[in-house]
């Protein structure tokens, strides 16, 4: 029988520490990897040489800063598991070592190899990679950078509202949203703010989104306008912002284009957006986020995973729950905002819902109920190869009352 290669790297910035052994327990090999295309190449040299069977590598942070390290192990087919940092401290907790170093931590790594099969706590350490569809890889990094832009376009808002209610009072009120297009194209209509209250009306109706009814409020406007004494040098800094915002609207356009090619090509992507309120940018940054189901024993551990299920936190009487560590921040989010809206499209949702609040949930707590119900939904629809039913909450609800695995 051919004996398994155990690899151990522990993932540094810019030089990685790696240990090797076999099964039984011998150290072969320890060196540096150094993160260029040349490392690499000698990392991949070395291992070849030592390797006689199958080879199974440990790393920190899959996708983190071993990239592209870890696809090129993927791609060679050796398996790859992912050392959870959270229960890596928990076990370094239970079982000391005398010192912390790289080469301590890549042997300790290498150690839950041979404690994996018979010490729990050990195998929990080591999670193996399942390789998503190249599709969801894409939706992850497409709506990753969405939403990156997204939190620009919130703060660069914020600062223009503060700023227009300094610089131009009464101006902000003529619209419920700074980065509507007209009032955008009225802020960068002019390099010199203090040239806005005199624009005419031709031009004024000329300038895109502006039309004949907000050209009337931006009139009304400029009989009144009081511009600050600071308008000189804030002046330019609003509309630097303002032609940023217009720059941030088209490139989100153009990544939920981009979205939307990739997501016709994903399966489990197509399955999310089609339960109600699961729209085009979350139903993708799920099927982004998750990847592949089968990183996932059970849909209990895909709740866990995107939020949807706190975990028990009781002692003799007390009876409390407590939120997971190892939750994504992302699908979270994207799960809780849509769960909210399926509430206001499903009246089986809202039903449990209500429920729910009456039991005195919070708002929150009511919706990650609600999500947590679509998880048992989901895992089954992709499972079964079937698209969204509504039968299915009524079939799936009963045997899960509460919120918690």
């Amino acid at each position: 029988m051919e004996t398994e290669l155990q690899v151990a790297i522990d993932v540094g910035s810019r030089v990685h520490r790696v240990a090797v052994g076999d099964a039984d327990g011998d150290i072969l090999d320890q060196f540096d990897v150094h993160h260029t295309a040349r490392g690499m190449d000698t990392f991949f040299d070395r291992i070849e040489v030592l390797s006689h069977g199958p080879v199974a590598v440990a790393m920190e942070g899959y996708n983190g800063w071993a990239r592209p390290l870890d696809q090129r192990i993927l791609a060679r087919g050796w398996q790859l598991f992912n050392v959870n940092n959270l229960k890596l401290a928990r076990y370094k907790e239970i079982f000391p070592a005398p010192a912390k170093s790289d080469n301590i931590d890549s042997l300790r790594i290498l150690e839950l190899f041979r404690a994996r099969q018979s010490l729990h706590v050990a195998r929990d350490v080591l999670q193996l990679v399942v390789a998503a569809p190249p599709e969801n890889d894409k939706l992850k990094q497409f709506t990753r950078r969405r939403r990156q832009l997204v939190n620009d376009k919130i703060r660069i808002i914020a600062r223009m509202s503060g700023t227009l209610q300094a610089l131009c009072p009464g101006l902000l009120a003529l619209t419920g949203a700074v980065d509507n297009v007209w009032f955008l194209s009225l802020l960068t209509a002019r390099t010199d703010m203090r040239k806005l209250p005199g624009l005419r009306l031709t031009t004024l109706r000329g300038l895109p989104g502006v039309g004949k009814k907000y050209a009337a409020l931006i009139k009304t406007w400029q009989q009144e306008a009081r511009l600050a004494d600071d308008v000189q040098w804030v002046g330019p800094m609003l509309y630097s912002d303002a032609m940023r915002l217009l720059a941030l609207r088209r490139e989100i356009k153009e990544l939920e284009r981009q979205i939307a090619a990739i997501s016709v090509e994903s399966e489990l992507a197509r399955r999310i957006e089609s339960i109600p309120g699961f729209g085009l940018v979350c139903g993708a940054e799920l099927a982004g986020e998750i990847g592949a189901l089968g990183r996932f024993e059970s849909e209990a551990g895909l709740a866990v995973y995107i939020g949807m299920a706190p975990l028990t936190n009781s002692s003799g009487t007390y009876q409390g729950s407590k939120r997971p560590r190892q939750v994504n921040r992302h699908a979270k989010f994207a799960m809780m905002t849509a769960a909210a809206r399926h509430v206001k499209l499903v009246p089986e949702s809202l039903r449990y819902y209500t429920r729910k609040r009456a039991e005195g949930k919070g708002h929150n707590q009511a919706v990650r109920c609600v999500g947590r119900q679509l998880v048992r939904i989901i895992w089954s629809m992709v499972n079964r190869g079937r698209d969204y039913q509504a039968a299915y909450l009524n079939s799936v609800t009963p045997e899960i009352d509460s919120c918690q695995t």
